[in-house]
């Protein structure tokens, strides 16, 4: 397995510091229900405003549900098809637009929707698993595929399996898999006490 640890100014959790959105997926190793359900688990227990939980996760397992994963497949932009269609688990994250207790506008919804997808992610990085999120797809292709109501928004399409070596990839996307990872610098993103400082 190829580990990328962040290069850190000051040490992190281990789970965050080997988080990382490798494309190389081993198309032989499948994802068992348990292992699956904990994923889902970790989204679950993301936090949310009010308590509102106003993700929703549609889960296209290949074993299991095969037509339905080749459907997201194909929403996908042709460079993410090339590498995903090795990953066992393609999962579309949803953000409901109205609070479920009230009906009014949740103006929080995308970012509570981010909140419980990094949570699965990390859940995944703590079992052995590897994630890649991805914006590359056709939103309104998928709202079509799979008959989603007019009240959410797809986010993005989340592949989730096993790491594979990145010798199957193609040229160009071998070369950004082994290159070092990289951020920007603190200074550049985090301001204490007003936007100047």
């Amino acid at each position: 397995m190829l580990n990328k640890p962040a290069i850190s100014s000051t040490p992190i959790h281990d789970i965050l510091q080997n988080r990382w959105s490798p494309r190389s997926f081993d198309a032989e190793k499948s994802i068992d229900s348990q292992t699956l359900t904990a994923l889902l688990e970790a989204a679950r227990w993301a936090p949310s405003c009010f308590n509102d939980q106003p993700w929703r996760f549609l889960v296209c397992d290949k074993t299991a549900h095969l037509v339905a994963w080749e459907k997201l497949l194909s929403a996908l932009g042709e460079k993410n098809q090339l590498w995903a269609k090795n990953a066992p688990v393609l999962i579309l994250s949803l953000a409901m637009h109205d609070f479920g207790h009230n009906g009014k506008p949740n103006r929080w919804s995308t970012y509570d929707t981010g909140a419980a997808s990094i949570s699965l992610c990390l859940q995944a990085t703590a079992m052995g698993l590897v994630t890649h999120q991805m914006g590359g797809f056709d939103a309104e292709q998928c709202k079509h595929l799979f008959g989603l109501p007019d009240t959410c928004s797809p986010m993005s399409v989340i592949a989730v399996g096993y790491q594979a070596a990145p010798d199957q990839l193609p040229d160009e996307l071998k070369e950004n898999e082994l290159k070092a990872r990289s951020r920007k610098p603190l200074s550049e993103c985090f301001y204490f006490g007003d936007w100047t400082e």
